[in-house]
């Protein structure tokens, strides 16, 4: 009988000590009773469906805008389509820029129409060189530093940095005809220019 006793002695504190580290664990790993106030919190405070995106602002007929405007266009997207299985257009999404908008698209359209009123005189007499292209934009009222123009055997290539917003204008000058786009930069990048690199 004393050994039975004796281990009872031994055994109760033991059993009581484990009882207590369950009973700490299960309260630090939280028990999930009906009814709690944690059930109160969610039902007052539901987790979101969906992620949020940016608001982008809403776009309007700007002055001087046709009735029926068509998109403000954009750069060449680099041939960025994606297909199934092809991580190109993932890859190259660097390279596409970003579209105006709201107030920001009116800026650009008037920015188009300036470059345009700047180098169709020089289409009408046959002037396709870079130095004639920038030297226009630069008289129309473009910063001096923020006007490139590159010379081809088809025309002229240019690219203008209107702000530092960034606002851009790019286009070509050519036998053909006369093309100016705006747009609102790239991502990650600072700047008018076609980002290179990526991963």
């Amino acid at each position: 009988m004393t050994g039975v006793r004796g281990a009872r002695r031994v055994l109760l504190p033991v059993v009581g000590a484990v009882a207590l580290v369950l009973l700490v664990m299960a309260v630090a790993h939280g028990v999930h009773r009906p009814g709690s106030a944690g059930d109160a919190y969610r039902r007052a405070h539901p987790a979101p469906t969906a992620v949020s995106s940016p608001r982008v602002p809403k776009d309007f007929r700007c002055p001087g805008e046709d009735p029926s405007p068509s998109p403000t266009g954009s750069p060449a997207s680099d041939g960025a389509t994606a297909q199934p299985g092809d991580h190109y257009a993932e890859n190259h999404g660097f390279r596409v820029p970003f579209p105006l908008h709201g107030q920001r698209r009116c800026d650009g359209l008037s920015a188009v129409r300036q470059v345009e009123n700047a180098l169709r005189p020089l289409r009408e007499r046959g002037d396709f060189t870079a130095k004639s292209a920038r030297r226009a934009l630069v008289a129309t009222g473009f910063p001096d530093g923020g006007v490139r123009a590159q010379q081809d055997s088809g025309g002229v290539y240019f690219l203008v940095t209107v702000d530092e917003t960034p606002l851009c204008v790019e286009g070509a000058l050519y036998p053909a005809g006369l093309r100016a786009d705006a747009f609102g930069g790239y991502p990650d990048h600072v700047g008018c220019d076609l980002p290179s690199g990526g991963h």
